[in-house]
């Protein structure tokens, strides 16, 4: 009756949990309750159902039952059936061989291309890093967006939220990123997403050479809650296997929003009050918890992470956007306005930021792009009084500056998806438009 993860663990010589055996005495909303085990917080157990067997994770006791989540559909299950105990922590299989394939929350292949090669089990949920033996974040990590690359440069190991709303051209972005990126793996997780999307970013959207380099975590819509709150985990599980090998890699979670509802449904399925609009204290926990698994560790390799934001009605100030913002090193906004003028990506420049791009680029690139990123909010702040007639050339020479150099800009930002542009490429371009232009104090 063991699952594959157990089946597995025998021939990796990881001893599995010992039997035990419990049933299954009622159901309430998606909790199961269980009585007859004595397992731990984060335990793993397998439900009988007809001829199948429903994974499902122990997350919390009541009455001196065990309380349950199902990771999979649950149709089949009846009352009195068997649980039995799987792994003492719940854990998912890797190794080199999830490259080029498109795994479920359990790392399991959904891509029909056979058997994944695995190395080792890796903790959905690993203990906390001491923040001593972090490293330094030093060096700048090429994402093959000129924008990004230029103006907001982000360093390897930092933590990027992608703040979007929808129809924006945000799948199109992280697409460009994925493909054109300089990091060694590409780990991305598709988190509540349509099915639909999910097929189409595979097949569509990323290169076959930048398939053979990524491995893909996805857990559409349609998934129970704790499915998709696991995908993350794994997603972030993965990153972590290959960083300790000494990879960079780049991790492209979409999104952390998502992550956020599954964790809604979980925490009020059990019980816990909400707090912020729905979203109960738990939500607010874990975000940090998830975030801070990525990272520079020492020497070795990194995590540099794309976290994306679903803004509702492109309210940056919600909830899970505002408590993302305060724990990632940086933001980049995707602007509406800019996408409905045709200008992709749509990166709202005066208003994204990397808290890291002092620390790798070089102090007069710093100057010569804080100038480009003034010329730009100067035009923006003064747009509505040039595009009516109402300001007059000459009142001011730094925003008579910005009107001769937005078209420069604009086309600076606009970039087409199979046109990757490297950080040198784009830091001459800003020094050439800095020198161009020159602000007057």
């Amino acid at each position: 009756m063991l699952d594959r993860f157990a089946r597995a663990s025998i021939k990796l010589g990881v001893t599995p949990p010992a039997t035990q055996v419990g049933r299954l005495s009622s159901t309430s909303g998606m909790v199961l309750r269980v009585s007859g085990v004595q397992g731990t917080i984060g335990s793993r157990y397998l439900l009988k159902a007809g001829c199948s067997r429903v994974p499902a994770d122990l997350v919390a006791f009541t009455d001196g039952q065990a309380s349950l989540l199902p990771i999979a559909y649950v149709g089949g299950l009846r009352q009195g059936g068997e649980v039995e105990l799987v792994q003492e922590q719940a854990s998912v299989l890797v190794g080199q061989g999830l490259l080029g394939r498109v795994v479920d929350c359990q790392c399991h292949p959904i891509d029909d291309l056979g058997v994944i090669g695995v190395e080792g089990p890796a903790r959905l949920v690993s203990a906390p890093i001491s923040p001593l033996k972090r490293g330094v974040i030093d060096e700048p990590l090429d994402v093959g967006v000129r924008a990004i690359n230029g103006l907001m440069t982000i360093g390897k190991g930092q933590r990027v939220g992608l703040f979007a709303g929808t129809g924006v051209g945000k799948s199109v972005l992280l697409s460009m990123m994925a493909k054109n990126t300089a990091a060694d793996i590409v780990v991305i997780g598709l988190i509540g997403e349509r099915g639909r999307e999910v097929k189409e970013f595979v097949e569509r959207t990323l290169s076959p050479e930048a398939r053979k380099r990524s491995v893909i975590v996805a857990a559409p819509a349609d998934e129970p809650p704790l499915a998709r709150l696991q995908a993350a985990q794994t997603c972030t599980a993965i990153a972590e296997w290959f960083r300790d090998r000494g990879h960079n890699v780049l991790m492209i979670m979409d999104s952390l929003t998502r992550f956020a509802q599954a964790q809604r449904e979980v925490a009020l399925s059990l019980g816990e009050p909400p707090a912020s609009k729905g979203y109960p204290p738990s939500v607010f926990s874990m975000i940090p918890q998830l975030v801070e698994r990525a990272g520079k560790m020492g020497a070795g390799g990194s995590i540099t992470a794309i976290y994306t934001v679903l803004t509702e009605n492109d309210d940056p100030n919600d909830p899970v956007a505002d408590a993302a913002r305060g724990v990632l090193d940086g933001h980049i906004l995707l602007s509406r306005e800019m996408a409905a003028q045709g200008v992709y990506p749509a990166i709202d420049v005066p208003n994204s930021l990397s808290r890291v791009m002092p620390d790798v680029t070089a102090p007069n690139y710093l100057d010569q792009a804080v100038t480009i990123r003034r010329l730009y909010a100067d035009y923006i702040n003064n747009r509505d009084l040039i595009q009516v007639g109402a300001y007059k050339h000459g009142t001011d020479a730094n925003v008579d500056l910005s009107i001769a150099a937005h078209p420069e800009l604009i086309e600076f930002i606009r970039q087409r998806p199979d046109e990757p542009v490297s950080v040198s490429e784009s830091q001459e371009r800003i020094s050439q438009l800095s020198q161009k232009y020159r602000l007057r104090q």
